[in-house]
């Protein structure tokens, strides 16, 4: 059973998204509305939504500072935030509040409805996996893992040479970064950030050995932040600098 909050002033804007959430959810779930970021944590107390849909103007508080005191209490609760601004500022901040979506308005319905349909999928396979660890087997949980580390695995294969941070990672599966850590370190062997950092130094001496490009713009095409980073942590990672192994793959080469 699902509990879903929205948090939305604009009586039109509120309607719209009932319609969608309606459509979505069962009669097993529960559907509540308010207008105002005090109501809002007010609510959350009371009925401890696992499903919050909130706007970021909004009365009284904030839909920013609301979410920062909701995520005192409910630290796993999937949230997306509306908004009508692209404010840099906002959507970092939502990303240190473990926001799972950063919607723009007006928000197409069709693009409200998969990310909503996604979330909802989320709290009903995995909400034992997210909220609770036991040693007790259950296969439902454990597929459930399964699923989400195939997913980010994916994704991290797809975005590797951009920003990629275990938050952004995290939140595209729709699971808690500090579970989602755990997990990831558990499963595949090592951190999230190890796993990272490997897969760019792989894909590093695969363009060291097939291309004649410059350290630079591997670094670049890598994901690494900069030539000097890229430098210290190829070095640390194969015992020489990126020029030192394309010579020596070149002269093996030459060799064989």
């Amino acid at each position: 059973m699902s509990i879903i909050l929205i948090v939305e002033d604009e009586v039109l804007e509120q309607e719209f998204l009932k319609s969608i959430i309606l459509r979505e959810i069962t009669q097993e779930d529960t559907l509540l509305t308010c207008k105002s970021g005090v109501e809002a944590i007010k609510l959350a107390h009371q009925h401890r939504p696992n499903i919050i849909i909130m706007d970021v103007l909004i009365p009284e508080l904030d839909g920013l500072s609301t979410i920062e005191e909701i995520r005192k209490f409910l630290p796993n609760t999937y949230i997306v935030i509306l908004s009508a601004s692209s404010d840099f500022h906002y959507a970092q901040k939502a990303i240190r509040l473990q926001v799972s979506e950063y919607l723009l308005k007006p928000v197409k319905p069709s693009v409200f409805k998969q990310v909503f349909s996604k979330i909802l999928a989320s709290t009903s396979e995995c909400a034992v996996a997210v909220e609770e660890i036991s040693n007790k087997k259950s296969t439902k949980p454990k597929e459930c893992i399964q699923s989400f580390i195939k997913e980010s695995v994916d994704y991290i294969k797809e975005h590797f040479m951009e920003k990629l941070t275990l938050e952004i990672v995290s939140s595209k599966v729709f699971v808690n970064p500090k579970y989602f850590s755990r997990v990831f370190k558990k499963e595949m062997g090592v951190s999230f950030s190890e796993y990272v950092i490997n897969l760019r130094v792989q894909n590093a001496c695969h363009l060291l050995e097939e291309t004649n490009y410059p350290a630079y713009r591997i670094s670049i095409e890598c994901g690494f932040s900069d030539a000097s980073y890229f430098n210290r942590v190829f070095y640390a990672h194969m015992n020489m600098t990126p020029q030192a192994y394309r010579k020596y793959i070149h002269k093996s080469k030459t060799k064989n």
